[in-house]
């Protein structure tokens, strides 16, 4: 995850810690005040100011001031973009003699290896440049199960984690948080399973999805968008998590339908697939969604993701036009007529 650049091994004098996730680079961040900090010093020996309302002659002030109980005085200056660019001068020269003391990490989205600085940074032995990259999304199952194991010796398996991807999002600090909640929901057990995803991160987005289908299929398209509302209404994070409620619905509907297809029965096909609760209600939205409308809706799905993504779209608008292509694809089938 992190890319450490410049000599490593003893303490040094300046820390640049950069990356487009915030929430990863406060992560590296805190690792590296572990390492420099003892807990209890923190308050003595961490100065914590705002880049905004700062210059580079009170920071190294504050780093040449002799530490009372920790062998260093640490200054951490978070979005320190501008702060670089207005004090690339004192801060250079701030290298060629830097305090014994002290020392100053910076944390940034992103790195100007055009700065005068940051070329002395580069070559610095006092230096060290830490980049963060952002997780492919492909990676952040593995990287749920690592913090879930290193933080709470905890397992979780790659099935229960990707489930927890798919309903989560794919925010990294939104999918370790989860992670803690479910390691206390689990606790004193040690290994988190599918079952607990669904029961403490999915079961209300799920439903709510499941609830929004369910309407689509009956022909009650007003009553679909006005579920659909509500789930907004009532949770701010569904602008991140509704598509993944959605994918998981439409893959277990597509899969289900391609199982029954093979002449399987519907009870042969809820164990293979896991499915619990309202057994029935999903195999009348598996015989009303037939293999070309699942595949569509998923790559639906596919698109509107990638439109919140890139900005293009807002989730609910996207949302609710994917409910009325489906109501309508529904009632061409069937021939009901939608209502509210």
């Amino acid at each position: 995850m992190a890319d450490k650049k410049n000599s490593p091994g003893r303490k040094k004098a300046l820390y640049v810690i950069y990356g487009p996730d915030p929430y990863l680079v406060s992560i590296e961040c805190e690792k590296l005040l572990d390492e420099l900090i003892a807990p209890e010093h923190r308050a003595m020996s961490l100065w914590q100011p705002q880049a905004k309302e700062v210059n580079a002659v009170e920071v190294l002030d504050e780093l040449r001031t002799l530490p009372l109980f920790s062998p260093v005085r640490v200054v951490l200056v978070k979005d320190a973009e501008a702060f670089i660019k207005a004090n690339n001068e004192l801060l250079e020269k701030y290298l060629d003699n830097p305090s014994p003391s002290g020392v100053l990490i910076l944390t940034a989205e992103a790195w100007d290896k055009r700065l005068r600085f940051s070329k002395k940074v580069a070559s610095s032995d006092c230096a060290q440049l830490i980049g963060v990259e952002q997780i492919k999304r492909y990676h952040l199952a593995g990287y749920a199960a690592d913090y879930a194991r290193s933080r709470h010796s905890v397992k979780l398996d790659r099935d229960s984690a990707e489930l927890l991807v798919e309903l989560t999002g794919d925010d990294p600090g939104r999918i370790l948080r989860q992670v803690d909640n479910l390691a206390l929901y689990v606790h004193p057990a040690r290994a988190i399973s599918v079952k607990d995803v669904e029961n403490l991160v999915g079961r209300d987005r799920m439903f709510n999805a499941f609830e929004v289908i369910d309407a689509v299929c009956q022909g009650r398209c007003g009553q679909a968008i006005d579920r659909l509302r509500l789930m907004f209404e009532q949770n701010k994070d569904s602008e991140y998590t509704v598509v993944g409620a959605f994918a998981f619905h439409f893959r277990r509907l597509f899969r289900a339908r391609a199982i029954v297809d093979k002449g399987q029965s519907p009870a042969q096909a809820a164990q293979a697939l896991g499915v619990r609760w309202y057994k029935e209600r999903f195999f009348e939205q598996v015989k009303a969604m037939g293999l070309k409308q699942g595949a569509a809706a998923l790559c639906e799905l596919g698109g509107i993701d990638f439109g919140i993504k890139t900005g293009r779209t807002r989730a609910s608008v996207a949302m609710e036009r994917l409910i009325i292509q489906l109501a309508e694809i529904f009632q061409k089938q069937t021939g009901r007529v939608g209502h509210v």
